[in-house]
């Protein structure tokens, strides 16, 4: 089976499985979902929709989240991962908004990476998910799953040359989904310290498999 053949059966089946897919985090506007997913970078999703809520209570919107330094955010977010730095990224940022793009959050990636603690990944689920538009994040389940997968060469070995490769393979109307149906897919089935290719449902198409 060559590389393409695979990858047809792998995005026909994710398609037929879950044909409307979009992020587990939880948010109420563009700004919100910015600070969710500035909060997610090496934590989990369910971690950030724990401490959202309240957050957002407070801030809920970049007007008020900007007239605040990073030790007023710092106690909302304290169970995150890298909470003092998030903080001050997450104050920057607002401010920034305020000072640069009158509070919107901007919809191109140069404008998005000029945000503090905004970087190509995080600006990257904004444009997927925020603006419906053709793109591919790559975090740790992407990455570990497209090269299980064998979507990628080994030469491939940065974020950044993944999402090179898979938006060359990927067709644009379903890149964005096939961002999350590889993150959902690394996050409970072929998951870093163990594929779980028993309970696999595209291992027939895996080069990787162990069963």
């Amino acid at each position: 089976m060559t590389k393409t053949e695979r990858l047809t059966h792998i995005l026909n089946h994710f398609n037929a499985q879950q044909p409307e897919i979009t992020t587990e985090l939880n948010y109420g506007s563009t700004f919100q979902l910015l600070c969710a997913v500035v909060l997610s970078a090496q934590c989990t999703d369910k971690r950030v929709n724990m401490v959202t809520p309240t957050l957002f209570r407070q801030f809920p919107s970049a007007k008020e989240m900007a007239q605040a330094d990073a030790s007023d955010i710092l106690p909302y977010i304290a169970s995150v991962s890298y909470p003092n730095a998030k903080a001050k990224h997450l104050a920057a940022m607002a401010k920034k908004l305020m000072e640069d793009f009158a509070g919107e959050v901007p919809q191109t990636m140069d404008e998005l990476t000029s945000l503090p603690g905004v970087g190509r990944k995080t600006a990257n689920v904004m444009l997927a998910v925020a603006f419906n538009k053709a793109a591919m994040p790559v975090d740790t389940h992407v990455y570990r799953v497209s090269h299980r997968l064998k979507l990628v060469p080994k030469t491939a070995d940065t974020p950044e040359k993944v999402e090179r490769q898979l938006t060359r393979l990927i067709p644009g109307h379903l890149l964005s989904r096939a961002h999350h149906w590889l993150l959902l897919h690394g996050r409970y089935t072929c998951t870093a310290r163990k594929a779980h290719c028993e309970k696999c449902e595209i291992a027939q198409f895996c080069p990787s498999k162990t069963v």
